[in-house]
C-alpha cells in the first residue's frame, strides 16, 4: 500500500512556522512543500492542494543599503533574478499600515510590492516586505499567482485570493526572538 500523501492543512490561526517561532493564517488546502521536497531553512513554502499558487515565507539579511520602496523593488528584483526570470515588472508599490500587522512591535517599516515575472509563463506575484532591523532582518512574504489552467469552477477547492495573502502577512505573529540569535 502506498504511503499517504501531504495532508492539507485546514485554516488555521496558529500554524507553526520556523519550528514554532512564528505562526500564521494559512489559507485552506496549503500544502507544506517541505513534506515534498528539502527547503532552505530560512524559507517556509506552501503550495496550494490543486492550482499552481505558492506561498513563501522568508528570513532574509537586512539589506540595509536601501530603504523605503526600493527596498521593497529590490527584494522582488532579487528573487526575480534566483529564479531565471527573462524579465520583471513592478505593477506597485504600496506602504503597509503597522498598525494592521501583528508584527508591529518589532516591525519597523513594511511594503507590498505586487508585478509579474516571466519564468517559465508569466507569473503574477505579490511580497510583502516587512523589517525588522533590530534583528538585522528582511521578512519577505511571496504570493505566486500564475495564471489558471482549468476555470475556477472546474477547481475542487478556489485558488488563494489577496485576501488569503493579506490574512497571511497581517497575521504573521512572532513567539520567539531566539529564532534570530543572540540580540
Amino acid at each position: 500500500m502506498p504511503a499517504p500523501g501531504p495532508k492539507p492543512m485546514e485554516p488555521a490561526r496558529d500554524y507553526p512556522l520556523f519550528g514554532g517561532a512564528f505562526s500564521a493564517a494559512l489559507p485552506p488546502g496549503a500544502l507544506d512543500v517541505s513534506d515534498l521536497r528539502p527547503v532552505p531553512d530560512n524559507q517556509e513554502v506552501f503550495c496550494h492542494r490543486v492550482t499552481d499558487q505558492s506561498l513563501i515565507v522568508e528570513l532574509l539579511e537586512l539589506q540595509a543599503h536601501v530603504q523605503g520602496e526600493e527596498a521593497a523593488r529590490y527584494h522582488f528584483e532579487d528573487v526575480g533574478g534566483v529564479q531565471g526570470a527573462r524579465s520583471v515588472q513592478v505593477d506597485s508599490v504600496q506602504p503597509l499600515l503597522l498598525e494592521n500587522l501583528a508584527l508591529r512591535s518589532c516591525c519597523q517599516e513594511a511594503w507590498v510590492l505586487s508585478g509579474k515575472q516571466q519564468v517559465a509563463k508569466d507569473v503574477t506575484v505579490h511580497q510583502a516586505l516587512l523589517r525588522l532591523p533590530q534583528y538585522q532582518t528582511d521578512l519577505l512574504l511571496t504570493f505566486n499567482d500564475p495564471p489558471l489552467s482549468l476555470g475556477p469552477e472546474n477547481l475542487s477547492l478556489p485558488p488563494w485570493s489577496l485576501g488569503d495573502f493579506k490574512q497571511l502577512v497581517t497575521g504573521l505573529t512572532l513567539h520567539d526572538p531566539n529564532i534570530f540569535g543572540p540580540q
